[in-house]
């Protein structure tokens, strides 16, 4: 069977070129990058230019770049870091911290804040229009002179929507506050600058722009203070303790090479098929509609709501089919709540239930585009008639 992956925004196959620059960092290339000698100071010049592209990609400067894990140690590192030196510096005072965020966010940001909320930090939740893009206007009327951050994310994983960061950025400059965004669905699709978007803090994760699983970054703008998430050496500039994964970390760094040399032709290429296969099925699927913006969103992702259909089980069956997409979050699959993105764009939870995330990437051709039109509308058909069925067994 030949099958097609349509589920990027989980994650992406690893580069080939990514794939090779990596190799060597499992062999030879092995020493620690804290160590003085030869081999430590090998795998030091590789993180650091490492460095130099993360940067280079979003417009930083390499000193302003600290490596993490992956998208969620980053968005920790930046939320739990600026609280954290926050409520030290209120401690004198007993003032309380004050945080912003909206309804949307990944669950990287939302539990963070919920275990903020835990510890006795106060968390303003913004709603998001229908459309799925939060107002700036609804940002500037959450602040208060207790508020010490503001972390809104780039572009959401679930519907794909673009955020007015630049507007929000003028907003948190001209109070003097924080401003954190999860860029991790947004690296590798649309291009990214920290000085135009006005943020202080940035998330990217590799393994979302086809480099390896296990590294991301934080974007640390210079002069701002975070207290470290991770204690022990004095790695990553005393911000983060840990021996680097260094092989990881190189897989990130020609990742972020690569996003620089073709992101405006891979853009095109999956928008056009992204739009080709939303075209298909809103033409082949009867009540079909698209969820969130269909304008202001990233190129790859299509979230379309298809009724009388429930998307765990159509998942599973179009996986049985050959084809490989998603419910929602990748994080949240299993989950019994429907998704609470698309709770928050006005969809009931029947509707919520019923919707298919389908995410296009680089590896993706126009034929397997016109073969997942047909095995999507061949699926949801089938699933009407078995719940057409059921009704009118239950009503004799």
């Amino acid at each position: 069977m030949q099958r097609i992956y349509l589920d990027h925004n989980a994650t992406t196959p690893v580069h080939p070129a990514v794939l090779e620059t990596m190799l060597p960092y499992f062999g030879a290339e092995f020493g620690n990058p804290s160590s003085a000698h030869h081999f430590g100071q090998r795998a030091r010049q590789a993180i650091e230019q490492a460095r130099e592209a993360v940067a280079a990609t979003i417009g930083a400067r390499s000193s302003e770049i600290v490596f993490t894990s992956g998208g969620s140690e980053a968005d920790n590192t930046a939320i739990f870091g600026v609280v954290g030196h926050a409520l030290r510096a209120h401690q004198r005072s007993a003032a309380p911290v004050h945080l912003i965020t909206t309804a949307i966010e990944h669950d990287a940001v939302l539990n963070t804040c919920r275990a903020l909320e835990a510890q006795g930090v106060s968390v303003t939740y913004v709603p998001v229009g229908p459309d799925g893009i939060v107002s700036p206007g609804a940002i500037r009327a959450a602040l208060c002179t207790e508020t010490a951050l503001i972390s809104v994310m780039r572009a959401n994983n679930e519907i794909g929507t673009l955020q007015p960061i630049e507007e929000i950025g003028e907003i948190a400059a001209e109070a003097g506050i924080v401003f954190h965004t999860d860029a991790v669905q947004s690296v590798g699709k649309v291009p990214v600058d920290v000085n135009r978007l006005g943020v202080n803090l940035l998330s990217l994760s590799a393994h979302k722009f086809y480099g390896p699983k296990g590294a991301g970054a934080l974007f640390v703008r210079k002069g701002v203070e975070i207290d470290p998430l991770l204690y022990g050496g004095p790695n990553e500039r005393g911000r983060r303790a840990g021996t680097e994964n260094v092989a990881a970390i190189v897989g990130l760094g020609k990742a972020a090479e690569l996003v620089r040399a073709d992101l405006s032709e891979i853009s095109a290429q999956v928008s056009e098929l992204r739009d080709c296969l939303e075209q298909g099925l809103l033409a082949r699927i009867p009540g079909a509609r698209v969820n969130g913006d269909r304008a202001r969103r990233v190129p790859n992702t299509s979230n379309l709501m298809l009724p009388g259909v429930e998307s765990e089980s159509l998942v599973i069956a179009l996986d049985l089919a050959g084809l490989a997409c998603s419910a929602g979050a990748a994080c949240s699959s299993g989950a019994v709540d429907p998704s609470h993105v698309l709770t928050a764009i006005g969809l009931n939870p029947v509707e919520a239930r019923a919707s298919l995330r389908l995410s296009v990437g680089r590896t993706s051709t126009r034929e397997e585009i016109d073969r997942a039109i047909e095995i999507i509308a061949a699926a949801v058909e089938r699933q009407r008639n078995v719940g057409s069925s059921r009704e009118v067994a239950a009503a004799q």
